[in-house]
C-alpha cells in the first residue's frame, strides 16, 4: 500500500483528525509554521518564566541576597529552547513535545535556599543555587538509568504496569491538578480572563483557514491590545493593581547573553534533588500518553519510552549543568496540539528556537513577561481542561471497563491522590526532606494497585498500529 493510500486510512482510523488537521510540513509554508510556533511559545511562556521568578524569591527570602547568575528568566528560556531541541534529537525528530521548566523541583530549591548548616552556613546565594543545579544534573541522569532499564528489559514488560486504566486517569489528573492555577490567575481580572476564553472559543469554532489553527495566539494578541486600552483608560485589576506592569521593560537591555552558571556538586543537595526524578518520570509517562492520545500515534512504542526519557533526562541534566531549572514536557503545549490539531514537530522546534532567541534579547522577553496574569489564566482555563478531556478520551478509546471493581478502584485512588494531595507528601531520606508531588503519588498508587490486584490482563502491543494497517491493506 503506497503513502497516498495509507494517508486517508491513518487519518480516519488513528489520528481522530478533523478536516483541519495538519501533520505534514508539505501543507504548511514557513510563514504559517512560524505563526504556529509563536503560539506554542506564548503557551509555554507564562509557566516557564514563573519557575525562575519563584526560585529567585526563595533565595532572596532566605538570605536577603538576590541571584545574579543562573536560574534567571533568560537562562530558563535558553534551557527550555535548547532542552526541547535535545529532546527532539533523542526522539528521532518524531515527538511534537515542548520542554519547559519543571515545577516539581520547586520544593528542592526551597529546601536548599534555606540550608544554614555545614558548608551552607556562610555560602552565597549564587553558590547555593549552583549546588542545587548540581542536584538537578544528577536527577536528569536518573532518567538515563531508567531509559537503559527499559531498553534492556523491553517496553512491553514495563508498560504492563502502565495500562490505560492507569495512564488515562493520570492524564485527567494532569489537567485537573493545574485547574486551580488557571482559576487563581483568572481571578486577578475575571472580565479580561472571560474575554480571553471567549476569543479562543470563537476562533477555534468559527475561525476560517489559518485563524482556526491559532486560536491561542489570537486570544493572546487581541486581549493584550484590549488590556493596553483598558490600562490607558485607567482601569485596574480586582485588587487595584495595574493591568499591565511596564517596570521590567525600561530596565531590560536589548541584547545580552544569559548569565549562565556552572553547577557544583554536593551529596546533601543531590539527596534533595535526585529523588524528585522518581516523581517527574511518572509525570513524563503521563505526558507521553497524553501526547500519543492527542496525536493518534503511539510514541511510547515508537520512537519508544526509553528515547523520550533519554531526551527529557539529557535536557534536564544540560539545564542543571549551565545553571538552569529542570525541564519537563509541558501540558500547556499538549493543549495547543489538541486545539490546533497541528502535530508537526518542526513547528515545536521553531518555537524552541524562538525561546533561545528571546533568551538573548532581554528587552523582548521583558515585554512578553508583561502579559496580564488574567489573560494567561483565561488561556490556561481551556488548555488545562483539554488535557483532562484527552485523558477521558484515552479511557474511552481503550475501552477500559470501569464496571470491573479492580479498574474502578485503581481509577478512584488515582483521582483522589492526584487531586487531594495538594501540597504533596513530604518525608525524610537520610535526614533530608523529600517531597512527592500529588501526580507522583497518584502514579505510584495506580501502578502498585494495578500490579497487586488480580485481573491484570493488559498486553502492550508495540506494533498495534502497524498490524492494523497491514490487516486493512
Amino acid at each position: 500500500m503506497d503513502t497516498a493510500t495509507l494517508q486517508p486510512y491513518l487519518k480516519d482510523n488513528f489520528m481522530n483528525n478533523t478536516d483541519n488537521t495538519i501533520e505534514t510540513p508539505l501543507v504548511l509554508n514557513k510563514k504559517k509554521m512560524l505563526i504556529l510556533a509563536v503560539q506554542h511559545m506564548f503557551a509555554m511562556f507564562g509557566a516557564t518564566i514563573l519557575v525562575p521568578i519563584l526560585v529567585m524569591g526563595f533565595f532572596k527570602d532566605a538570605t536577603g541576597e538576590e541571584l545574579t547568575s543562573g536560574l534567571t528568566v533568560s537562562v530558563t528560556l535558553f534551557c527550555a529552547g535548547a532542552g526541547t531541541l535535545i529532546f527532539h534529537l533523542c526522539t528521532k525528530l518524531q515527538v511534537p513535545a515542548f520542554l519547559g521548566s519543571s515545577f516539581a523541583f520547586l520544593g528542592g530549591f526551597y529546601t536548599i535556599a534555606n540550608f544554614n548548616t555545614g558548608i551552607y552556613a556562610t555560602m552565597s546565594v549564587n553558590d547555593k543555587a549552583a549546588y542545587a543545579c548540581g542536584g538537578v544534573v544528577v536527577a536528569g541522569l536518573v532518567y538515563l538509568v531508567m531509559a537503559a532499564i527499559i531498553k534492556l528489559v523491553g517496553i512491553a514488560k514495563v508498560m504492563r504496569y502502565l495500562p490505560p486504566v492507569v495512564t488515562g486517569p493520570m492524564i485527567v489528573c494532569i489537567g485537573l491538578s493545574l485547574a486551580p492555577v488557571a482559576i487563581s490567575n483568572s481571578a486577578v481580572n475575571w472580565p479580561l480572563a472571560i474575554a480571553a476564553i471567549l476569543t479562543v472559543i470563537v476562533f477555534n469554532i468559527w475561525g476560517r483557514g489559518m485563524l482556526k489553527l491559532i486560536p491561542i495566539l489570537m486570544g493572546v494578541v487581541l486581549l493584550y491590545i484590549v488590556a493596553l486600552i483598558l490600562d490607558i483608560a485607567g482601569f485596574t485589576n480586582t485588587d487595584g493593581s495595574a493591568i499591565i506592569n511596564y517596570a521590567s521593560i525600561s530596565s531590560a537591555s536589548w541584547v545580552g547573553l544569559p548569565p549562565f552558571q556552572m553547577c557544583k556538586f554536593d551529596l546533601t543537595a543531590i539527596l534533595v534533588m535526585a529523588p524528585i526524578a522518581a516523581a517527574t518520570m511518572m509525570e513524563h509517562i503521563g505526558d507521553m500518553s497524553a501526547i500519543s492520545a492527542t496525536v493518534g500515534k503511539n510514541f511510547i512504542a515508537k520512537p519508544g519510552l526509553n528515547r523520550t526519557l533519554l531526551g527529557d533526562g539529557l535536557a534536564t541534566a544540560f539545564a542543571g549543568f549551565i545553571g538552569g531549572p529542570a525541564n519537563t514536557t509541558y501540558g500547556e503545549n499538549i493543549g495547543v496540539l489538541a486545539m490546533s490539531k497541528v502535530y508537526e514537530p518542526k513547528v515545536v522546534r521553531m518555537a524552541a528556537l524562538l525561546a533561545i532567541i528571546l533568551s538573548v534579547v532581554p528587552k523582548f522577553s521583558a515585554i512578553i513577561s508583561t502579559m496580564p496574569t488574567a489573560i494567561i489564566g483565561g488561556i490556561s482555563f481551556i488548555l488545562y481542561g483539554m488535557i483532562s478531556a484527552i485523558g477521558v478520551r484515552n479511557i474511552v478509546e481503550n475501552k477500559v471497563d470501569l464496571s470491573k471493581s479492580r479498574n474502578l478502584i485503581i481509577a478512584a485512588v488515582i483521582f483522589v491522590s492526584g487531586l487531594g494531595f495538594k501540597d504533596g507528601l513530604t518525608f525524610s531520606v537520610f535526614g533530608t526532606s523529600v517531597t512527592l508531588t500529588s501526580l507522583a503519588i497518584a502514579a505510584i498508587a495506580g501502578i502498585v494497585l494495578n500490579a497487586v490486584l488480580p485481573g491484570n490482563k493488559y498486553v502492550f502491543d508495540e506494533n498495534a498500529i502497524e498490524n492494523e494497517i497491514h490487516h486493512k491493506a
